[in-house]
């Protein structure tokens, strides 16, 4: 199942690129992408409608991970064909609209919080109840879609999970929208960023990224990525080789401002999931 499975996205991705090609999202382009990903959904429930599956935990994975990666592309471009074949025109209008959209987002957010939390959070307890065939429990708040579905070929959540991944996609897609039609062109000139943390924070955020190899595939010197950041921060960093020796010299907390990095951003990221 899984080879098959890998060779069917890995086919229907490049196909997708092949036609993605120019990068803009044309009407005819989504409808034939979107012909596509029907038809990739032919031919994998016919697979597994004669195939079935060998045991619980790979039908679970199906319904849980495979079968949703490909019905999120399908949700996500019928709902940017709906987007752009809709959109009034007026620059205030498209704002509003688009605004719009994403509060639509938004209520489906949190009208599901309960299973967007189980589902990010990797749990497994109820994967029997949301990913095996009939087993649905209606005291699980099913949507209606699912009782017209073909229960051969879906279980109670599986759509839900598509619904979670496409959502995510949509939302880019349209804050992107707004960016580019609104944001974008207010200023030409970007504005000049201040570093206002410590000196000490920025020597342990450089070295980092400099080990991580992330700048010209590491083929530079430390001086080099150093003098970089005080140039595109107007700061002076002094000595950076001795403030990096000190951080290695740290008994605890040598990564201080990484560690607070990652913590910030891992709460905020679950406060936003929250809204």
């Amino acid at each position: 199942m899984d080879n098959f499975y890998k060779n069917t996205i890995l086919e229907l991705e490049v196909a997708i690129a092949e036609i993605e090609i120019d990068a803009d999202y044309s009407i005819q382009r989504i409808e034939a992408v979107i012909h596509l990903i029907v038809e990739c959904l032919s031919d994998v429930k016919a697979y597994i409608q004669k195939r079935g599956f060998n045991n619980v935990n790979e039908e679970i994975r199906f319904f849980k991970y495979q079968k949703p990666a490909i019905v999120a592309k399908l949700i996500y471009y019928n709902a940017i064909y709906k987007i752009e074949t809709k959109k009034p025109y007026g620059t205030e209008t498209i704002r509003k609209y688009l605004n719009k959209e994403l509060k639509k987002l938004k209520r489906f957010f949190d009208n599901n919080l309960d299973f967007y939390k189980y589902y990010r959070s990797n749990n497994s307890f109820l994967d029997e109840s949301y990913f095996v065939r009939g087993k649905h429990d209606i005291k699980l708040w099913l949507d209606t879609y699912y009782f017209q579905s073909d229960q051969t070929f879906s279980t109670s959540h599986d759509y839900k999970v598509a619904k979670i991944i496409a959502n995510d996609l949509i939302q880019v897609y349209i804050e992107d929208q707004l960016y580019n039609k609104f944001q974008k062109n207010k200023s030409k000139a970007p504005k000049k960023l201040k570093w206002t943390g410590s000196k000490v924070a920025l020597i342990e955020l450089i070295y980092a990224l400099h080990y991580q190899n992330v700048f010209d595939n590491g083929n530079n010197d430390i001086r080099e990525v150093a003098q970089y950041f005080e140039s595109t921060f107007g700061i002076d960093l002094g000595n950076f080789y001795q403030t990096y020796l000190e951080l290695r010299n740290r008994k605890m907390n040598r990564t201080k401002f990484l560690d607070a990095l990652r913590e910030t951003l891992l709460k905020k990221m679950n406060e936003q999931d929250e809204k």
